[in-house]
């Protein structure tokens, strides 16, 4: 005899499907009014959802915003990581691999979604704490693992991982984030390259390998 569905309960996989079309309704919300006029009772509008049925699943509109920004830093971690996970053999490759990763990096952090998340977290220490965990905390490792790579087979000099990252991070974000929170107009793709290209030929020169 076939077990009954209890009354009200979704099965897992509409309910997975469900909940991302909660989260495509946030972020739609968000890029209509950004991150002041969110709200509960206009998401679960544009989601056809009750709003006790988000209250449910998120447990409040920071909680929501933050499942937004770990959605948002999963789909930069996967273009880091394919960046990454190409192999090292010459310096050009090295080059065009960091040049990958600052445009992704670069693209992330002066998109919309990024921007609205961010001048959310700045009134929100829990929503900050969880934007920093999923982004530069989760990401930053594997390119300073990435760049001990470089420095093991001579293409870099920089037996600090750390330190290097952290000069990488910075030539490639510079004050562009924030000019672009501040209310500049975010750079556009080619911008973009040209900007990442620049701070990679710095770093190079900074960090230079084995002759």
């Amino acid at each position: 005899m076939a077990t009954t569905q209890r009354r009200g309960r979704l099965p897992l996989q509409e309910r997975e499907s469900r909940r991302q079309e909660v989260l495509d309704a946030a972020l739609a919300e968000l890029l209509a009014g950004g991150a002041a006029a969110l709200t509960m009772q206009g998401v679960a509008r544009r989601a056809g959802a009750s709003k006790e049925t988000l209250y449910s699943w998120f447990g409040g509109r920071d909680e929501l915003l933050g499942a937004l920004v770990e959605a948002n830093a999963d789909n930069s971690a996967t273009r880091v990581t394919q960046a990454l996970d190409a192999g090292v053999t010459t310096p050009t490759q090295a080059r065009e691999t960091l040049v990958a990763y600052g445009q992704a990096l670069l693209g992330l952090l002066t998109g919309r979604a990024s921007v609205e998340l961010n001048r959310a977290a700045m009134s929100s220490p829990a929503l900050a704490e969880r934007l920093l965990t999923s982004g530069r905390h989760r990401i930053g490792p594997r390119v300073q693992e990435y760049l001990a790579r470089l420095h093991t087979e001579q293409i870099l000099d920089a037996p600090d991982s750390a330190q290097a990252y952290r000069t990488l991070y910075g030539l490639i974000v510079r004050d562009t984030q924030i000019r672009v929170l501040l209310g500049d107009p975010p750079p556009n793709n080619a911008e973009i390259a040209q900007h990442a290209t620049g701070a990679v030929d710095a770093f190079f020169t900074l960090f230079h390998g084995a002759p």
